[in-house]
């Protein structure tokens, strides 16, 4: 099968790669669309992926064969990609937190076999039927949808509540638009980056803001607020200087969500946490339950999916420019593969 390779650092080779041989359990998935994550970003760009590995992992897709012991699909049936197993056992699990689950692997470091190919291999039960009448570009969405939609739970944001998203990358912009279709009046942006910025508005943001804009606070002055500080900062950006900027935008009492992953540590002031008795608290891929949720919410047509996904898709031999795209900022929007397409991105 044809699939697209990390090599190294910003490098990635579209050959023939063998397809996944099916245990009982396992299903097997041609791969309609797979979208492209800003972990993939940080993967394949940047050099965090394990070399000769395929990414992706935000796909919907046709069951194109089934193990021995499979029931629930039938070669044809139209599926999304859904969460990984967890062991249901340990204290998390019970506790229905499947994201900290003790048994969980880290990603990067595990072996993986992702969706920029033209098959994918899944167990039975980490795949979800897609809703009928819903497009499968639009599903892709549902594993992207289900972080945003973690964090917003994480955040424990309340009706009349405000909130401020750093970073319009795929996650921020979700996070903007599940927040303004769950009633939050007032979401605001900070994105130095034009064409996100203006994305994030057209998605919802009712706020648009430079990283200049924002007030700063030294250690001097650890109460101080803003003049309009905000209810809940979602940081998802992965970027140092906004984690840090995130308290100072606070109000008493308010909560700073970190869902943006990065290399670089921020320092955080501890008075000023202190003080202003902030919570800061991370969010880890999904709720439980988190992907038929997000279907759930992409089927009720509430969410500006015209606007979240980029036009089209790119096949195979144009992720790299796509990537590169995407990285320099000119590209806003989600971006899909389409591993069965031809040279002109047409599925």
């Amino acid at each position: 099968m044809p699939a697209a390779i990390y090599r190294g650092p910003g490098r990635l080779e579209v050959t023939e790669h063998p397809v996944p041989v099916l245990g009982p359990e396992d299903v097997l998935l041609e791969v309609d669309y797979c979208g492209v994550c800003g972990s993939d970003l940080h993967m394949i760009m940047e050099g965090w992926g394990t070399p000769d590995t395929i990414e992706g992992h935000e796909y919907v897709g046709t069951v194109a064969a089934v193990g021995a012991a499979v029931e629930r699909w039938s070669v044809g049936d139209r599926v999304v990609g859904g969460a990984s197993r967890r062991c249901g056992r340990c204290e998390h699990c019970l506790d229905h937190r499947p994201s900290l689950c003790l048994e969980r692997g880290t990603p990067g470091l595990e072996p993986f076999q992702g969706a920029f190919a033209r098959y994918k291999k899944d167990h039975q039960d980490e795949v979800l039927a897609l809703p009928e009448g819903l497009p499968a570009r639009v599903a892709a969405l549902a594993e992207p949808l289900a972080v945003a939609l973690h964090a917003i739970t994480r955040s424990r944001i309340r009706h009349g509540q405000t909130a401020l998203v750093f970073g319009a990358g795929p996650i921020g912009a979700l996070v903007i638009a599940a927040l303004r279709a769950r009633g939050v009046d007032r979401v605001g942006v900070v994105e130095p980056n034009p064409v996100r910025r203006d994305l994030a508005v057209a998605v919802g943001a009712t706020d648009a803001f430079v990283p200049e804009d924002l007030p700063a606070f030294d250690q001097a002055d650890p109460g101080g607020l803003a003049d309009d500080p905000w209810s809940v900062v979602f940081e998802c950006s992965g970027n140092r200087r906004a984690m840090e900027a995130g308290p100072s935008q606070l109000k008493r009492g308010g909560t700073l969500v970190l869902v943006g992953a990065g290399i670089e540590r921020p320092k955080f002031d501890p008075n000023r946490i202190l003080m202003n008795e902030l919570t800061i608290t991370g969010s880890f891929v999904y709720d439980e339950g988190g992907f038929a949720d997000a279907l759930e919410l992409l089927a009720t047509g509430a969410l500006p999916t015209d606007r979240l996904l980029e036009p089209g898709a790119v096949p195979l031999t144009g992720m790299l420019a796509a990537l590169e795209g995407l990285t320099g900022g000119s590209i806003g929007g989600k971006v899909l593969v389409s591993p069965g397409a031809d040279e002109g991105g047409t599925p």
